[in-house]
């Protein structure tokens, strides 16, 4: 709840007021613009997470507390937040109305929370996986659309992805058996929290987060100065 709450009116309101062409306009790069506004709410994610960091020191008084377990676990959740808080950065960076970009975040992060579930649903075939593979394709194409304006090169990218897996599917089609969950359950922000809170250090998990993280930062830089050229 907290997450598209802080971002919702990072980009999307100064979009909407026109505050924006001030960004535009400052002796300083975009990314550092992006950077700033990123740096700013974990801030206010880490607020919490310190106040919480308390805790475990308070119950150690009164009993034994496993204090690398804890302390692993809240790092986990400050690297989830953070991975969180940069999706909804893009998603309001993308959007003109800060109630849209919440809603749009919210819904990305039950979609990620429920990710490996609904995988689960899918059929093990191979052409399900193939099928399911697909859309997902075409769905990245549209973000690429929404960031470009570029339909011929939307396409074109689309073309290729759908021509390559089935391209894959036909020399190879055993190797889709169950393909699409192992790729779900492997894309899961919250399934990697899931190590932390088991008590293991998962740097796999923290390398993950991060590379999410500045993806999506990548992407919102983008996504600014696509609208800045665009003026």
């Amino acid at each position: 709840i907290a997450v598209p709450i802080l971002t919702m009116r990072s980009v999307a309101e100064e979009k909407k007021q026109k505050t924006d062409q001030l960004l535009y306009s400052l002796p300083i790069s975009l990314s550092s613009v992006v950077v700033g506004k990123y740096l700013a709410m974990l801030v206010v994610l880490l607020v919490p997470t310190a106040i919480m960091g308390l805790y475990p020191l308070i119950l150690s008084q009164f009993g034994t507390v496993p204090l690398q377990t804890a302390y692993g676990a809240l790092a986990g959740f400050f690297l989830l937040g953070a991975c969180l808080l940069s999706i909804g950065l893009f998603v309001s960076s993308v959007t003109e109305n800060q109630v849209a970009a919440a809603v749009i975040t919210l819904v990305v992060m039950l979609v990620l929370y429920f990710m490996s579930g609904l995988a689960s649903y899918v059929s093990t075939a191979a052409s399900a996986s193939l099928t399911a593979l697909i859309i997902v394709a075409a769905v990245l194409c549209l973000v690429l659309y929404l960031l470009t304006k570029n339909a011929p090169v939307s396409v074109l990218v689309l073309a290729v992805l759908a021509g390559g897996l089935y391209l894959w599917y036909s020399q190879d089609s055993s190797a889709f058996s169950g393909l699409f969950s192992d790729i779900m359950d492997q894309l899961s922000v919250f399934d990697r929290f899931d190590s932390f809170v088991d008590g293991v250090f998962d740097l796999t998990a923290v390398v993950y987060d991060l590379s999410v993280t500045g993806v999506f930062l990548f992407l919102s830089v983008q996504a600014l100065e696509k609208r800045r050229w665009s003026e």
